[in-house]
């Protein structure tokens, strides 16, 4: 199953420019502000639906596929080589954890301005959408407390990220459309193999990012199970599960994104995003 907010409304994808709105079809028992928090009802639901697809879109109308979520948990260096790249040990605990602010949420397909003066970097992730409130989970329970998947880009600004007696993480990751999500949330079912996608992203064309979601320290399971011991999470939050190698500071010399470029962000079997970035306009 795939789902998208096609202008704030929940649609079921049929193909990738069409599906069927849900709370058409289900007389209002479910939508994009509710779903989440009745998923495994909307699952049943939805699974047994056989009604012709009402709704065609095109991706400007796309927004992230939760889009209000009460947390969005970030890892990093959950990649061997991204840790070795940052110039840290791999984790031998927990990979560290902040925040991305709700503020800096957006859809798939976007324009991002760039911060005056800032070194903005990319970071693609895979995304898990909780779909069940998870509070000290075990890793062999952690998969059904997960709606579905999808893509984001860390958008981090090092300078800011970097800066003073102690590194602000969520602040360099949270200006305006710094946390792109799409396009769509596709549930476990549907890939192959959940535990291993083919990931990364490209400037102008350029592969900067490739690597697997194998490839993860800490997968999916483990990192919920791990998360949920300390913190509570709830139906609709999103869990970016951190990048792997190839990021701009870790590169020498080191690149960041700049005016007029475009990045492009895939995930196997979950389709793609589009950022395209402006300098800030002059006060």
């Amino acid at each position: 199953m795939k789902l998208a907010n096609v202008d704030g409304r929940a649609v079921l994808l049929t193909a990738e420019d069409r599906g069927i709105d849900v709370a058409k079809a289900s007389g209002g028992l479910f939508g994009l502000g509710s779903l989440y928090r009745n998923w495994e009802e909307f699952q049943v639901w939805a699974r047994k639906l056989t009604a012709e697809p009402d709704v065609v879109f095109t991706r400007a109308q796309l927004g992230p596929p939760s889009p209000a979520p009460r947390q969005i948990v970030a890892i990093g260096l959950n990649y061997d080589a991204h840790a070795a790249e940052s110039g840290f040990a791999s984790p031998d605990g927990i990979p560290p954890v902040f925040t991305k602010f709700v503020s800096a949420l957006t859809g798939p397909d976007t324009e991002v301005v760039l911060p005056p003066g800032g070194n903005v970097d990319w970071e693609v992730e895979l995304v898990a959408i909780i779909g069940r409130t998870a509070s000290r989970v075990e890793e062999a329970e952690a998969w059904d407390h997960v709606a579905g998947v999808t893509i984001a880009q860390d958008l981090s600004e090092r300078i800011s990220q970097l800066a003073g007696p102690a590194p602000q993480f969520s602040l360099g990751k949270s200006f305006p459309g710094f946390a792109p999500v799409g396009p769509w949330l596709v549930t476990p079912d549907e890939l192959a193999d959940r535990d291993d996608l083919a990931l990364g992203c490209a400037v102008d064309g350029e592969t900067v990012q490739d690597g697997r979601t194998r490839e993860l320290i800490f997968p999916v399971a483990k990192l919920i199970s791990a998360l949920s011991r300390t913190i509570t999470l709830y139906p609709g939050d999103l869990v970016l599960t951190g990048t792997p190698s190839g990021v701009g500071v870790g590169r020498s010399p080191q690149r960041f994104l700049r005016a007029g470029e475009e990045l492009v962000s895939w995930i196997e079997g979950l389709g793609e995003m589009r950022q395209t970035f402006v300098a800030a306009k002059e006060d």
